[in-house]
């Protein structure tokens, strides 16, 4: 309780200062899982999709971060062991963030998508183990995150192929693409809006307090219900708008699907759009969320809690922190989902950003412990694979998957170093 009581301020500075650095990590990996895809296709450019995705991401983050975060991540650790020492948890709580931070700086200048959720809770768990206790880590938690390397990406590759398949069927592969692009998109249309809504619903709005129930009907299905009605609108307002567009005969003529491609594009968009606000909303927590343990802790005089209070100003250093990152290195990690995957065009873009948010929305939904992230790059895979192994680049896949198997126990090793010096300066 001394410790805490002469060092406090120290502490909250050293908060403040590695949450914007965490934050700044999530901004410049973690971007590239909803503006990757629009940037590799060529829809939009890669300052137009940092300007979109700094206002959707820190709406998301200020708007529906949440006035309360679990500074305990996800039930990672149980720190009833140290109630009498919280310094330790200050001390573990400050290396989680900046050994999640150092790891993102690491994997974002290679160009490596990895997971900001793995990550800081490897960070987590690599001062659990050496701060409180093997015992004390749940490594029921850890084997799920583990399997969900596979499953993130299988799910979402199976999603984007199976979209990728239905628009060869029914418009590449037909004698009038165009006119069966412009035919089927209120079909598209309305899995964007369903979609968006459900995303917004179910993850981005969660915080807000709003009640969007129907009558009779529980959350859920009062969620889905919205996303129906939002999804009909869509399609509606898309119909009219995509019946307006024309034929290029020039853009054919250098491209047989110029045209067809055109229709995909402001569907793809919108669709990102909605997965930064998601992002922002959701991932601001691995930034903030520690931040705000340290903050209660030093605040309380040492009373450790699950959950703690979140001042207005910590989201806004954690949308700021996000936004900055995105605008420095964000590119980086965009480069590699968008172009070194496999080549994209904006209707195999729409398929892997549509497969990557209805991933999130039926994780959100049954609680599955997927990566946004291993989600995305499984989605720009399955889009390749509707075109053959040889349409993926195989070394870019290897690196990638490498990345994600060092993710958590860099994190932990990092965590567990800076955890000791921590303690061996202020102890």
């Amino acid at each position: 309780m001394e410790i805490i009581a002469e060092w406090g301020t120290v502490f909250i500075v050293l908060a403040v200062i590695f949450g914007l650095y965490m934050s700044w990590g999530i901004g410049a990996n973690d971007v590239a899982n909803a503006m990757g895809m629009p940037v590799g296709s060529g829809a939009i450019t890669v300052k137009q999709a940092i300007m979109i995705a700094a206002v959707m991401e820190f709406a998301g983050a200020f708007l529906a971060g949440g006035e309360v975060t679990k500074t305990i991540r996800k039930g990672i650790i149980d720190p009833t062991a140290i109630v009498g020492q919280p310094e330790l948890l200050v001390y573990g709580m400050l290396a989680a963030l900046l050994a999640a931070a150092i790891w993102l700086m690491v994997a974002t200048t290679r160009g490596w998508p990895v997971s900001t959720s793995h990550t800081i809770v490897g960070a987590i768990v690599g001062f659990g183990a050496v701060g409180i206790g093997m015992d004390a880590v749940m490594w029921d938690k850890i084997a799920k995150i583990a399997a969900s390397w596979i499953v993130s990406p299988l799910i979402g590759g199976i999603f984007a192929l199976l979209l990728m398949i239905s628009i060869r069927k029914l418009i590449i592969n037909t004698e009038n693409p165009f006119r069966n692009a412009q035919r089927w998109s209120f079909l598209y249309a309305f899995l964007v809006g369903f979609v968006v809504a459900l995303v917004t619903v179910m993850k981005g709005l969660k915080h807000l307090r709003i009640d969007h129930t129907i009558a009779d009907f529980d959350k859920t299905t009062s969620a889905y219900i919205w996303a129906v009605l939002v999804g009909l609108i869509i399609a509606a307002i898309a119909r009219i708008i995509i019946g307006k567009i024309t034929i290029d005969e020039d853009a054919d003529r250098e491209y047989h699907y110029a045209s067809v491609e055109k229709i995909f594009t402001p569907l793809m968009v919108l669709t990102a759009c909605s997965m930064a606000f998601a992002h922002g909303s959701n991932d601001v927590a691995n930034g903030i969320g520690p931040m705000a343990a340290v903050l209660s802790i030093v605040n309380s005089g040492g009373e450790v809690a699950q959950k703690a209070a979140l001042p207005i100003w910590v989201l806004f250093v954690g949308g700021g922190g996000i936004v900055l990152g995105l605008a420095t290195m964000g590119y980086k990690v965009m480069q590699t989902i968008g172009t070194k995957i496999t080549q994209l065009t904006p209707s195999r873009g729409y398929c892997a950003t549509m497969a990557a948010a209805s991933t999130v929305v039926f994780a959100s939904a049954t609680g599955a412990p997927v990566s946004t992230t291993q989600i995305a790059v499984g989605a720009v895979m399955g889009v390749g694979l509707a075109r053959g192994v040889g349409a993926i680049d195989l070394r870019v896949i290897g690196g990638i998957v490498v990345s994600w198997l060092i993710t958590l126990p860099a994190g932990a090793i990092l965590a567990a170093i800076i955890f000791f010096i921590l303690k061996a300066i202020f102890s």
